[in-house]
């Protein structure tokens, strides 16, 4: 019995709990065949039903739950909204399996758009109940499961429907039976004594300063597969700014000391003094340009990431109809996470000044970016798709990597997850205008062609900016360290007298 005791105190209890819940609950064998389940003959739904009418539901749902989920995910302490998760998702399972109308595809798109508001709570959890110097574990762990439950989820519907196994029904049978599993490991999870904003730790300013930053901020990101742990990259720059500290420990925002901040906020129980204090942190926060630029890029970038995302697959249904011919999206899937996640964790490895060139970086792989959609979208071969969207997925994952490094490497872990929440708020409002405007069909209701040809201009535009941007900025920093080097004087020779 004290075995046991000792175990559920240890931390890794709690985090291999979340590990399972976080695996069970992301095997989604037929998200990659979603649209040739819609549109065949289980739910016999047509395309342009599932594309314009459908699917916006998603969006509308998400930005109109995000801000409301983040903040109850902090004032419940995680745990209830974890379960409450699970709880939708085995209801947006349920109805995907024994509904066939498009208003109740309609109200299962609502549910989802919850549970994707609610990813919040399994990537804040962990922090509230593991020990500082535990996060860079309990992070990697957290994320890794995730990417892992995507791929296992992606290759097992791939060899389902490749050899075929089992009907899509039965599929959906089988991931209910997971996620029902995910939910009883969601019951199990002990209740956090403290959050983020409402309920903090009392702490010393000291000991505010010094944390690294975590979940908080992943838990806004919703990319699937990306695997970064920032606490690794940005290690150097915390430990060059303690060097500074001198009697009074100054913070990790360079825009003013942390301190003074951290003991305002400590105790704030009522809601209109957390709201008062975030909306002082974000305008704080937001007074930087160079942050401000990188947070641009990832509200716009995001917004056309996901709305590739989400309807790709009524892109290769249109380049290879699924009811004719064999296909993998299943395959691709699995192979885009993997190459992603290897190609945004390699970016931590590299030596370069993104101060300087990051933002030409930005601007020439979103061009990349749009070349790949451009391909996928004029070139009626799904092989050329396939190609092009693995392309599409690693650049994004490259950059983001890149403007999370250069947005969170001087921010405190409050302010970390304030400025990612806000960027992603800021995706989410654009893609809800692109969405009533060009995808619903009370808008221009556009079929798959010319919606991706509205994507890949979009990602043109962000090219061109942030090019011209990034080549502005070098010159200036050209020109700043030619100003600054002092000039070489030449001695006249000696001459003989």
């Amino acid at each position: 019995m004290e075995a046991v005791r000792r175990w559920r105190a240890d931390w890794r209890y709690p985090t291999t709990l979340l590990c399972m819940y976080g695996f069970f609950s992301t095997v989604k064998p037929l998200e990659p065949f979603l649209i040739p389940y819609l549109t065949g003959p289980d739910k016999n739904l047509t395309t342009e039903q599932v594309n314009n009418q459908i699917f916006p539901v998603w969006t509308y749902s998400y930005l109109s739950v995000l801000v409301p989920v983040f903040l109850l995910t902090d004032w419940l302490r995680y745990k209830p909204v974890v379960v409450f998760q699970c709880v939708t998702l085995f209801v947006t399972t349920a109805m995907l399996l024994w509904t066939r109308s498009v208003a109740a595809m309609q109200v299962t798109q609502f549910f989802y758009g919850v549970v994707t508001a609610s990813d919040v709570a399994y990537f804040s959890y962990i922090y509230s109940v593991v020990d500082l110097k535990r996060y860079r574990k309990a992070t990697s762990y957290s994320r890794s499961v995730q990417l892992l439950g995507y791929t296992v989820g992606s290759v097992l519907g791939q060899l389902i429907v490749s050899f075929n196994l089992m009907s899509y029904n039965n599929i959906m049978v089988f991931t209910l039976v997971l996620t029902a599993v995910a939910l009883l490991t969601s019951c199990l999870l002990p209740m956090p004594q403290h959050s983020m904003f409402f309920h903090r730790r009392q702490k010393t300013a000291t000991e505010g300063t010094k944390r690294h930053v975590g979940g908080a901020g992943d838990a806004i990101e919703h990319t699937s597969g990306l695997n970064v742990s920032l606490e690794e990259i940005r290690e150097e720059k915390v430990e060059k700014r303690e060097e500074t500290e001198d009697g009074a420990v100054k913070g990790l925002d360079e825009k003013g000391p942390m301190g003074e901040d951290f003991e305002e906020s400590v105790g704030a129980g009522s809601c209109s003094q957390v709201l008062l204090q975030l909306w002082r942190d974000f305008r704080q926060c937001y007074s930087s340009r160079q942050l401000l630029y990188w947070s641009v890029w990832w509200a716009m970038a995001t917004c056309g990431y996901n709305q590739t995302v989400n309807y790709v697959q009524v892109l290769w249904e249109h380049a290879q109809p699924s009811q004719n011919f064999s296909i993998y999206n299943g395959g691709v899937e699995a192979v885009s996470n993997l190459l992603g996640a290897a190609t945004a964790y390699g970016i931590g490895f590299t030596e370069v000044r993104w101060e300087q060139w990051g933002e030409l970086a930005l601007g020439g792989f979103s061009g990349l970016g749009a070349a790949a959609l451009f391909f996928m979208t004029f070139i009626g071969n799904i092989w050329v798709c396939y190609t092009g969207y693995v392309i599409f997925k690693c650049l994004y994952m490259l950059l983001i990597t890149i403007a999370m490094y250069q947005i969170a490497a001087d921010l405190s872990m409050e302010r970390y997850a304030l400025v990612f929440g806000a960027n992603n708020f800021g995706a989410l409002a654009l893609q809800t205008i692109i969405t009533s405007v060009v995808v619903d069909s009370g808008g221009l209701g556009l079929g798959i062609i010319p919606q991706f040809t509205i994507y890949a201009s979009y990602f043109s535009v962000i090219a061109v900016v942030f090019t011209l941007r990034g080549l502005f900025t070098i010159w200036r920093a050209h020109r700043i360290s030619k100003e600054s080097t002092p000039p070489v004087k030449n001695e006249p020779p000696d001459s003989d007298k």
